[in-house]
């Protein structure tokens, strides 16, 4: 019986001890996957400038795709129909989405801008779990949102700039959804392999244009390197990720994300913060992380 009971004990135990695991490793991706997308969208202003927001979006998803295709190898012909729609909607989604977020970060400051990205996964994830007092979490975003938005001299959100976030942050909130959706229904990468082929055929006629003709040798090599950035290794850290911990430990983690961005904004771009911006920020953060706790109860 003692025997008994110690083997009972001992697999709990190591059970624990491997959901933390799972937990840890995810958590460790999720902060990888959040330097990688604002570091590597900070580094892509000389891009956006050379080949434009939509030219510079086309590259780097085509050369994430052939990447990733070659390194994969997805069996095309063996996907059921529900599989073909999942790709479909998440690279058509994800195509969206990045060409929106490089039109936005080309016009205002990446902080504000991934700010206002907040605001679409953080307003359906409130109204998802019902109307009341969470609805008090996208009202702190927003007015840290409005923080960021002024420099203490005057507004710093050109309209269309924030247009474009806002659309980013509506796709967004369903690429998050559509991801974990996506990492159930294929094995290993060939969800997101498949997601991503579609994404750079989607934003071919929107960036091939304007890309092409000013691509060069030296253009070929720094697009490659961006795209293992954004989208190739944090898309495919998140998706190991949301397989590893719960999606509102997910959420908590990427809550952080508006202060990464500042951060890279700050190094990168040489874009410096107010103290008044500096706490629309942690409004931010604080507003995501308890709208995911809230979520919890």
């Amino acid at each position: 019986m003692e025997d008994r009971t110690n083997a009972e004990a001992g697999t709990i135990a190591a059970q624990t001890s491997s959901a933390f695991g799972g937990v840890a490793a995810g958590g460790l991706m999720c902060l990888m996957s959040m330097s990688s997308i604002q570091f590597g969208a900070a580094l892509s202003s000389s891009a956006i400038s050379a080949y434009g927001p939509a030219g510079a979006s086309w590259l780097r998803l085509a050369f994430a795709a052939i990447i990733l295709a070659v390194v994969v190898r997805p069996r095309m012909s063996s996907y059921n129909r529900d599989q073909w729609k999942s790709a479909l909607v998440l690279g058509t989604t994800t195509a969206l989405m990045t060409m929106s977020f490089f039109s936005a970060i080309e016009r205002i400051p990446l902080g504000l801008a991934v700010a206002i990205d907040f605001l679409g996964p953080l307003t359906v994830a409130t109204i998802g779990y019902g109307f009341g007092r969470r609805l008090v979490w996208p009202l702190v975003a927003a007015l840290g949102v409005l923080a960021l938005a002024h420099d203490g001299e005057g507004w710093v959100g050109d309209p269309l700039g924030v247009f474009f976030a806002f659309g980013a942050g509506t796709g967004w909130a369903i690429y998050i959804v559509l991801t974990k959706k996506i990492g159930a229904s294929f094995k290993g990468l060939d969800g997101l392999a498949m997601s991503l082929m579609v994404a750079a055929l989607v934003a071919t006629p929107f960036g091939f244009a304007g890309a092409v003709p000013k691509l060069d040798a030296s253009g070929v090599i720094e697009m490659a390197g961006l795209a293992i950035l954004v989208p190739l290794l944090p898309y495919t850290l998140e998706l190991i990720a949301l397989r590893r911990m719960p999606t509102t430990s997910f959420g908590i983690l990427m809550s952080l994300e508006p202060a990464v961005a500042a951060l890279a904004g700050f190094i990168i771009l040489m874009q410096p913060m107010t103290l008044l911006q500096m706490a629309g920020t942690a409004l931010v953060v604080a507003a995501s992380t308890g709208a995911t706790f809230s979520a919890r109860q």
